[in-house]
């Protein structure tokens, strides 16, 4: 197998062992039912049951549908969550948020 991960998985970050191998076109939609090795995805079963289940009208892996759930870091597994846009992550402010700006000495 020349991918040995999820294709789909790593796509948002996450690391699972691929045990599908996937055609990308369909052969129910004129696809190589032998193709060379750009012609398959290696996916998760669950990545795999998702795609097959979609049909051949939602395309070859992607979905529109957002993807549920955090990865490791606690952050959404969906790219297109509000969560990633460069207002509302914690990153550039840290654990504080500016609040220390807010703080006041008192004299001593």
């Amino acid at each position: 197998m020349i991918e040995p991960l999820c294709r789909d998985c790593r796509a948002v970050g996450r690391i699972v062992l691929a045990n599908h191998v996937d055609h990308i076109m369909a052969i129910s939609s004129g696809g190589d039912p032998f193709p060379n090795h750009d012609g398959l995805a290696s996916l998760c079963a669950s990545c795999h049951g998702a795609k097959t289940s979609r049909g051949d009208e939602a395309g070859a892996i992607r979905s529109s549908k957002p993807r549920k759930g955090c990865g490791v870091d606690g952050s959404p597994l969906d790219s297109s969550h509000p969560w990633h846009e460069k207002s509302l992550s914690a990153d550039d402010q840290g654990p504080t948020g500016g609040i220390l700006s807010q703080l006041v000495l008192r004299g001593r």
